[in-house]
């Protein structure tokens, strides 16, 4: 079994003692990957604001068991915190793994409050991939639109997530959109219609995965259409330092964690 590097530092990162798990491997759907672990905070005195993070990893790669640390960490800072696996490339194609996010933050509209959370305080938040899949669910009318659950998402929070990226010119982007037959459609800059919930877009300015353009573009973009935007650079993170700044060992580097709990606790507190 291949090891993972992200693994190994989830397990070192020491964890927010103000925070506990509270569920895991909670199924929501029939799929082995169709699963939710939920943190929340010690003194947790409900019903509380709910943020549902998700993870990145290229749309091919990645497990909420090695994202331990975040979920504690928003915890920590008092909301629960929802963490779902979703299936992914190769078996699965695009869009299926937003449906699972669709399915799984549908789930937890449905069952958060037997465990202490609101289900009418909700935020989106993601990192990379998870970041897309977040502003997808959003702004795609196939998805929480269309569900009727789009009201339930008071703020979405993204950390350097890609959000105008055609046409494809990589090889993660042109494996997992490729075949769309309408790439278009694929990008967020390209579905901000209506009201949008407030967003919180984060970037470092060294990273080359994702470029900062992309945060550029998509706050542009709601500005434009008079949405409610911060847009956040980091000029000494890379791709990976929006997320592990999260961690204890990493926080003094740059603000995020306090940025982000800030924003989310203006929109989910009222």
């Amino acid at each position: 079994m291949a090891i993972s590097i992200l693994g190994i530092i989830n397990a070192l990162i020491p964890k927010d003692r103000g925070s506990r798990k509270v569920a895991r491997d909670l199924p929501y759907g029939p799929a082995a990957r169709q699963q939710m672990d939920i943190y929340a905070p010690v003194e947790a005195k409900g019903p509380l604001p709910v943020v549902f993070f998700i993870y990145g990893g290229s749309w091919s790669d990645g497990t909420r068991r090695n994202y331990d640390f975040v979920g504690r960490a928003l915890a920590a800072q008092g909301f629960f915190t929802v963490i779902a696996d979703y299936r992914i490339l190769p078996d699965v194609e695009y869009p299926d793994f937003l449906e699972d996010c669709a399915a799984a933050f549908a789930y937890v509209v449905d069952n958060i409050a037997r465990f202490g959370g609101d289900p009418q305080r909700i935020a989106l938040a993601g990192h990379s991939a998870g970041a897309y899949n977040a502003t997808m669910l959003a702004l795609d009318q196939r998805y929480l639109p269309a569900r009727g659950l789009l009201g339930r998402v008071k703020a979405i929070a993204g950390l350097s997530g890609p959000y105008d990226f055609f046409p494809f010119d990589g090889r993660i982007t042109l494996r997992t959109f490729g075949a769309v037959r309408d790439p278009e459609s694929t990008q967020p800059v390209n579905l901000v219609q209506g009201a949008v919930p407030p967003m919180w877009l984060a970037t470092g300015d060294k990273d080359t995965l994702v470029y900062p353009r992309n945060a550029v573009a998509l706050a542009k973009v709601l500005r434009e259409a008079g949405q409610s935007v911060t847009e956040r650079h980091y000029e000494t993170l890379g791709h990976a330092g929006t997320l592990m700044t999260i961690g204890k060992p990493l926080r003094g580097r740059a603000p995020v964690l306090a940025e982000l709990a800030a924003f989310l606790h203006t929109h989910l507190d009222a």
